[in-house]
């Protein structure tokens, strides 16, 4: 193993692709009326989540201590890794990657830590990016560049149906939430220069969710591409999306399927119930 490869669980990877690949996922939290949940399938789920926002519970979540990296680097380490390249979330929308910094100044090898500025399967397709590199090969560098490259690519578009769970997360100005809520408008968001920001605003939801189709679209371009549509609690509105994407970009999509999920529980604690998103990511 003489590169070791890392992400965090807002990437989306499933525990089969993560054991396929290589790849080890450290675990970020749910906080649900202060009693702390692990992301994962044992732990914190995307229904869970669901459910607790529904009911008006106390929801919010929390970062990996450094320390959590620092015991994962040295195990990787001594069980042979000469370097390790560990991809997370956004730095401005999770202290993950600075628990990461933090635990590479200390590490037994190099580790490149790569800050996607991306959420979800953005970050997920970079460390799948990463993967083939490494299998290929390249150096903990190449890895690392390529991960980069691919999340900077990539577009990551969503509907919610209020700005209220982003605005109590600190995600988004309260502005912001203030002014969709006055307007009645349904707004479509985007992840740019690693936060979020406002893509468009319609004022109905099938409207919205017709324009994120169109965005999704005009991202792909005629390029190849992977997509994934991802919900909490929304999952026929996520399947037509699915659905109209396939047959709209069946040219880019060559053969391969729009991926369809459930978001990851720590980001839907973020966006709500209702939420729908598309990752386009062009292939290399």
């Amino acid at each position: 193993m003489p590169v070791a490869l890392v992400a965090d669980s807002t990437a989306q990877l499933s525990v089969a692709t993560a054991a396929d690949r290589g790849i080890t996922v450290v675990p970020l939290n749910v906080v649900v009326d202060q009693e702390v949940h692990e992301e994962g399938v044992d732990g914190a789920s995307p229904e869970f989540v669901a459910q607790a926002l529904t009911e008006h519970r106390a929801v919010s979540t929390s970062r990996p201590v450094p320390a959590v990296f620092e015991e994962l680097y040295a195990r990787l380490a001594a069980e042979g890794a000469d370097e390790i390249v560990s991809v997370h979330i956004s730095g401005e929308m999770s202290g993950t990657l600075e628990s990461a910094q933090v635990a590479a100044r200390t590490a037994p090898v190099p580790v490149h830590v790569v800050d996607t500025r991306q959420v979800g399967p953005a970050t997920g397709y970079a460390v799948l990016s990463a993967a083939d590199v490494r299998d290929a090969g390249g150096s903990g560098e190449e890895m690392a560049r390529a991960a980069r490259a691919r999340a900077e690519g990539a577009s990551s578009l969503f509907y919610v149906d209020t700005l209220e769970y982003l605005r109590r997360g600190g995600r988004i100005g309260a502005a912001a939430a203030l002014l969709g809520s006055a307007l009645s408008v349904k707004p479509l968001l985007t992840i740019s220069d690693g936060k979020v920001a406002t893509a468009e605003r319609v004022r109905t939801s099938s409207k919205a969710l017709a324009r994120l189709a169109d965005l999704a679209v005009e991202a792909a371009g005629d390029a190849p591409v992977d997509v994934v549509v991802a919900h909490l609690a929304n999952p026929e509105r996520a399947q037509g999306l699915a659905d109209v994407l396939t047959e709209r970009l069946v040219d880019g999509l060559e053969g391969r399927e729009v991926m369809l999920s459930e978001i990851s529980a720590v980001l839907g604690a973020h966006v709500g119930p209702g939420m729908v998103s598309v990752c386009v990511a062009p292939r290399a």
